[in-house]
């Protein structure tokens, strides 16, 4: 997300400024006429690996409709206010998927740093039949040992989960693919 450059609360043109916090000084946005701070905290984002018990375990990967390329990542998506980690997934899984959860199971948390993010990464058990949101163009099911990982971002989750059921992750060379 791109870092305000006005005050929300009273239009005032921001200035960068040095803070003496806890750990020690950062640079921050702030408002000199009202004091308003942008505190430029990393954004929480949940991520499912989403294994189809009807569909021998294939893990379901998806393109959104927005990314260059044919590339195909986990589900994805952002917390709404008032729901919580499992709740969201579960919401998102809906949404984009129309599968039905059967079981969650947290497998990490994750920095994207690029993006300013915080990956919530779940393990998700899941049947039904697949209808995708306008979100996404395409999916692929694809079985656990031929999954190929990322090596950023919810890269990392499927691996972890990968590993977790004894296969070895293989990796995507993203300068040739």
């Amino acid at each position: 997300m791109k870092a305000p450059t006005y005050c929300p609360d009273c239009a005032t043109p921001l200035a960068s400024i040095t803070l003496a916090e806890d750990g020690g000084d950062k640079t921050r946005l702030r408002c000199p006429a009202c004091g308003w701070t942008h505190w430029n905290n990393p954004t929480p984002v949940l991520a499912a690996v989403i294994e189809c018990m009807d569909r021998d375990g294939q893990v379901l990967l998806a393109r959104n409709a927005a990314w260059p390329g044919r590339f195909f990542g986990l589900i994805t998506g952002f917390m709404e206010a008032g729901e919580s980690p499992e709740e969201g997934i579960r919401r998102e899984i809906g949404e984009e998927t129309a599968l039905q959860v059967d079981q969650l199971t947290l497998l990490g948390v994750w920095d994207f740093q690029r993006m300013n993010q915080i990956i919530i990464a779940y393990h998700a058990q899941a049947h039904g039949d697949i209808r995708l949101s306008q979100e996404l163009a395409e999916y692929q099911l694809i079985a656990p040992e031929e999954v190929r990982c990322w090596p950023q971002g919810t890269g990392q989750a499927l691996a972890t989960w990968l590993r977790s059921k004894g296969i070895e992750p293989q990796w995507l060379d993203l300068k040739r693919e």
